[in-house]
């Protein structure tokens, strides 16, 4: 599928920290720090940068906007400034760390507007933030490129809790229902909720996905949660589904298993913590070499006709 690739050029102080920020939302395509809205000109150095050369720091994200909008986008960047401050963003000061929202097509005003009044309102005043049109954009050297992923304790304005929101917002998204444990049993059925909720086994060759292929994604039966893809699917000859890595490792945590006498490792979901089964590392070598073994009971399978209509369209990708 083609991606509907948009950029926007956005300064927030430090752009270290800006652009490791962005960098964890899926729907960002790429980051790129530098300079902008200065004299034209020669591209600027660092050091004209930080001798009031008239640049800002600003970093450059393109993103799909079939995945993330531009206002959610730019809801993001609001949780990690002060758009009050004029040239100063936590202990940084100077002109090239004052706040600014350019852009290169004007349509895109529709989506900046809204997002920063209602800012403005929650600010109670005048906001310092900028926006216009992109004047200039000079790219910073390449030791600046994704500083903080080279340098981990290198400073920056944004505290540390806020490059785990995307992470902390997928777990609260498929986190478990509030519901009695009747009701997940009657939603569920018997089965998955023993096996879900109670780490209880389904009997081998007895589940409705050990032997189907059809094509598209897994999901956790109690959250929804995506967690694996029929691409990843083998057959084992276990008697159970068998896959060979989850669509996203976040998706899944694992724990030591020491019942009946064995030691194994548990399969659970991030989100709800749902018991799916256990991985074990007799996988066939093309493909990794793990086994993840996971009880029918604990998955809901979407088909890839219906990825969109039931709110998992942009895993069709994984296929196209």
């Amino acid at each position: 599928m083609k991606t509907k690739m948009k950029t926007i050029y956005l300064a927030g102080g430090c752009f270290w920290g800006l652009q490791k920020f962005f960098d964890q939302f899926d729907g960002v395509i790429s980051t790129e720090v530098g300079y902008a809205n200065g004299p034209e000109g020669a591209a600027p150095s660092y050091q004209d940068v930080c001798h009031s050369s008239g640049h800002a720091e600003t970093v450059k994200v393109v993103y799909d906007e079939d995945k993330l909008s531009l206002s959610g986008l730019l809801k993001y960047y609001f949780m990690v400034i002060d758009p009050t401050s004029v040239n100063k963003q936590g202990n940084d000061r100077g002109i090239q760390y004052r706040t600014g929202i350019y852009f290169t097509d004007m349509a895109q005003l529709r989506e900046i507007r809204p997002v920063y009044e209602e800012e403005e309102r929650r600010a109670g005043r005048p906001l310092a933030v900028k926006v216009g049109p992109l004047k200039n954009f000079y790219s910073a050297e390449e030791y600046h490129q994704k500083y903080l992923e080279k340098n981990p304790g290198g400073y920056c304005h944004i505290p540390a809790k806020y490059y785990h929101v995307a992470e902390q917002e997928k777990a609260g998204r498929f986190a478990k229902p509030r519901e009695t444990a009747g009701e997940l049993r009657n939603r569920i059925g018997d089965v998955a909720y023993e096996v879900t909720q109670n780490a209880a086994t389904e009997r081998p060759f007895t589940g409705e996905y050990d032997t189907f292929f059809g094509k598209g994604i897994y999901v956790d039966v109690v959250s929804g949660e995506p967690l694996f893809s029929s691409l990843d699917k083998f057959d084992s000859g276990c008697g159970w589904p068998a896959f060979s890595k989850p669509i996203e490792y976040s998706a899944l945590k694992n724990k030591t298993d020491r019942s009946h006498g064995m030691y194994r490792v548990e399969v659970r979901s991030s989100g709800a913590d749902s018991h799916l089964g256990h991985v074990f590392e007799d996988g066939p070598a093309k493909l990794g070499g793990l086994r993840y073994c996971i009880n029918s009971a604990a998955l809901r399978f979407i088909p890839y006709e219906e990825l969109e209509e039931q709110g998992y369209g942009k895993y069709r990708a994984l296929f196209d």
